[in-house]
């Protein structure tokens, strides 16, 4: 039985592809906010240390998105973002790719955004963290796919979840929804069946990809 490591399991595009993995047998370790806070890089070694987790897949999931304009951002705030978004990515990266070069097999999934390539008012944090995720997704996979590492990321676009509800209210969504071609949100369920087929062992092949899913929203 393949051992996932996923961060950010709770709700949303988490809970949806913790969803998937269990009915698809995976045995699944996605530690709490109480067990984890991925805001503090103290914390996140202190739990690697201590845990000492053992994964064939790593799903690193969690992210938070707060707006601000560029003139307003606050520095602690962005410090925040980066940790959470990109640092334990790379955090846990770090650990858990050598057990996969071991064993020669793993797969490491970055869940990035498509905002990770295009840009919009007030989501500088966000997406500086997501562009730089994306570029730690094809170093990796340079770095590990001759060990059967395979590393992608996975850039959602708009996904019916409580992050996008929070951060655009109903009239913004309705014009946002305006201007995805199949002409919907998707649901968490649609990203976690991709990242379940980048996860599998019949993902023999596709590494180092930013994979955008947004009903065609990224080349409107």
């Amino acid at each position: 039985m393949k051992r996932v490591f996923l961060t950010g399991a709770s709700r949303g595009i988490g809970a949806a592809i913790r969803n998937a993995l269990q009915v698809a047998g995976y045995s699944i370790v996605s530690p709490s906010r109480s067990e984890l806070d991925l805001s503090d890089r103290k914390s996140v070694e202190s739990y690697l240390n201590h845990i000492q987790p053992q994964a064939d897949i790593l799903i690193n999931n969690a992210g938070e998105n707060i707006i601000s304009s560029i003139e307003e951002i606050d520095l602690t705030v962005w410090d925040r973002l980066l940790q959470i978004n990109l640092t334990s990515a790379l955090q846990f990266t770090r650990y858990f790719a050598p057990q996969m070069k071991a064993r020669g097999f793993g797969r490491i999934i970055n869940i990035s955004s498509a905002y990770s390539q295009k840009a919009r008012e007030g989501r500088a944090m966000y997406s500086c963290a997501k562009a730089a995720l994306d570029a730690l997704t094809r170093t990796t996979a340079v770095e590990y796919s001759k060990w059967g590492v395979c590393v992608n990321s996975v850039c959602p676009g708009f996904v019916e979840t409580e992050l996008t509800k929070r951060n655009n209210g109903p009239e913004q969504i309705k014009i946002l929804t305006g201007r995805i071609p199949m002409g919907r949100l998707a649901s968490p369920e649609e990203i976690a069946e991709l990242v379940l087929f980048l996860a599998s062992e019949a993902n023999t092949y596709l590494s180092g990809q930013s994979i955008q899913i947004d009903g065609a929203f990224s080349i409107s």
